[in-house]
């Protein structure tokens, strides 16, 4: 069973990897088909955007000539060309590049751009620019820019006349675009695979938790054949014992072996209560018979049954029953098991050789009646105090071979405790003792 879990944990983990890093890959190409997708998009934008603008130019603007020239004999000293950046503003040229954004589906990004002319040394003048263009421009790392000649089309009176001149766009942070374009996507991609990693978890966890409930109900089995099988096996010698002649024309042998059947009897009776009690508090079923019950006569009584205990392990109990107000609702017969079992947990987790000395004590406030029972037992671990209260869980004795149970009575008494709308809090230290704290709300006036 074990190798089997531990192949089904690898094999799940090496899928789980393997999903993770194709996840991983495919938000990757994504990512980078977007903004490839992004950049061919502001190409094309940019491009249309620059010829709708070159398509005015090649007109001239009247210079310095001299009268009496005729139109066909003109000098370039005469005639001056007018370039783009003199044609048109800023929010004109924005406008349009807007206006070709829109139409390639990139409304919501933003962009910088700037006009620039050349001179026959390819050395470039912006003539007109965006207020953050110079800065977004120089940033080739995180921005993505592209330029676009403007030249005057074949046939104009302009052509091969004008001033070279080129559309620059830039589009800042492109990476951060493409993330907050495709956020849902990554977003989704990313729930599911925490919701693939929290299966996983779950899976490991209940196959780690269903392991843990076999081995504790083996060793509930074991308790249990144990429990049983020492009254039958004491039934039946009685029984046997039953059967001598000398037994059987003697009245106070037939009396005293009668008396130990019943008692076995009554004992088998208690233990399937237990474990008929535990299947009810499992499914639910228990119904309080709530009413006003004074908690330190319950605890006067339930001591008072231990009295013959302690007396032969020569223990003993110190009450101080401080609290001034110890009136609460509750199931009587259910909180009188609840003190029961843990005086008892106390009496029978007494370090070897050592006298249990149990101290309780109570206090109440304005709207919780406190119950504390300290003993000096043989304590627990850490480990242990987290699970006292599992159903079914009981703690490691270490020599102690005498004590005997199925490991329900801790978590009765924690069911039985939130039933009554109270809290149980368990401290311990190893070989020093356990201390249990009930806090029960106080019954309303």
């Amino acid at each position: 069973m074990k190798r089997i879990f531990t192949i089904i944990t690898v094999l799940i983990s090496l899928s789980l990897i393997g999903l993770i890093l194709i996840q991983v890959s495919w938000i990757n190409n994504m990512v980078l088909l977007r903004q490839e997708q992004i950049k061919h998009s502001v190409e094309e934008a940019t491009k249309m955007v620059g010829n709708e603008l070159a398509q005015h130019k090649g007109g001239f603007t009247p210079g310095t000539a001299k009268k009496g020239l005729l139109s066909d004999a003109f000098s370039l000293d005469i005639f001056k060309p007018i370039t783009i950046g003199q044609r048109f503003n800023l929010e004109d040229i924005r406008n349009r590049i807007r206006r070709t954004f829109t139409l390639y589906k990139l409304k919501d990004v933003p962009f910088e751009f700037g006009i620039a002319s050349f001179d026959k040394y390819d050395n470039n003048v912006f003539e007109i620019v965006t207020p953050n263009f110079a800065v977004a421009f120089e940033d080739t790392l995180n921005n993505f820019s592209f330029n676009w000649g403007l030249e005057a089309f074949s046939g104009t009176a302009g052509e091969n006349l004008t001033v070279s001149e080129g559309l620059f766009v830039v589009v800042p942070n492109i990476k951060s675009l493409v993330f907050k374009d495709l956020r849902w996507r990554i977003a989704t991609s990313v729930l599911f695979t925490i919701i693939i990693l929290a299966a996983f978890y779950l899976t490991v966890r209940t196959m780690l938790r269903q392991k843990k409930l076999g081995e504790i109900k083996n060793d509930f089995i074991n308790n249990m054949t144990h429990e049983f099988k020492t009254p039958i096996a004491t039934i039946s010698l009685a029984v046997d014992a039953m059967r001598n002649e000398k037994v059987i024309s003697d009245k106070e042998k037939l009396r005293y072996f009668s008396g130990i059947i019943k008692e076995e009897n009554q004992r088998m009776n208690r233990q399937v209560e237990t474990i008929l009690k535990a299947s009810q508090l499992e499914k639910q079923e228990v119904d309080l018979n709530l009413k006003p019950v004074n908690v330190h006569e319950i605890i006067k009584e339930v001591v008072g049954n231990f009295a013959l205990q302690l007396e032969s392990k020569n223990g003993k109990v110190d009450m101080h029953l401080n609290a001034t107000n110890d009136l609460i609702d509750a199931d009587e017969v259910h909180f009188s098991n609840l003190v029961n079992n843990l005086v008892d947990n106390a009496v029978k987790y007494a370090r070897e050789n050592t006298p249990p000395q149990i101290r309780i004590t109570t206090q109440s406030g304005s709207k919780y009646f406190t119950f504390r029972i300290e003993d000096n037992g043989i304590g627990m671990n850490r480990d242990t105090v987290k699970r006292i209260f599992e159903r079914f869980y009981r703690a490691h004795t270490g020599n102690v071979h005498n004590v005997k149970g199925f490991g329900l009575g801790l978590s009765y008494v924690k069911t039985m405790v939130e039933a009554h709308q109270g809290e149980i809090k368990a401290e311990s230290t190893l070989g020093k003792g356990s201390v249990f704290t009930i806090d029960i709300p106080l019954r309303k006036v």
